[in-house]
């Protein structure tokens, strides 16, 4: 006999769901995954405006967070004026196959509107 699962035993911190969500949480960060997904390597004006309305604070702050939890690299390049693209790592990449689903889900179910 297998023991259930109870509730009172269990907490959501420290499950492979919650690391998942508190790198990509956000209203911005996903879409920046997505766009990298589809545009890499993406300079940060281009970004912005595929964003629309963001606030340049905004997305330097969300580029930092996913550059400093693994996913995006920044390369700069030295010149005048600075040039500066993002891209995923490796483990960004692999983090794809999950954005594709979220992508498949919404195509298949938008038409119900």
């Amino acid at each position: 006999m297998t023991a259930s699962k109870r509730i009172e035993d269990a907490t959501f911190e420290g499950t492979g769901y919650s690391y998942t969500m508190s790198l990509i949480q956000g209203k911005h960060k996903m879409v920046i995954l997505y766009c990298l997904m589809e545009f890499q390597p993406v300079r940060f004006n281009e970004m912005r405006r595929y964003l629309g309305g963001i606030a340049d604070k905004t997305l330097s702050a969300n580029l930092k967070e996913l550059e400093r939890d693994g996913l995006v690299v920044r390369k700069e390049y030295p010149q005048v004026p600075p040039k500066v693209e993002y891209s995923l790592t490796d483990l960004g990449e692999s983090l794809m196959g999950v954005l594709d689903q979220l992508c498949l889900w919404g195509q298949e179910h938008m038409s119900r509107d």
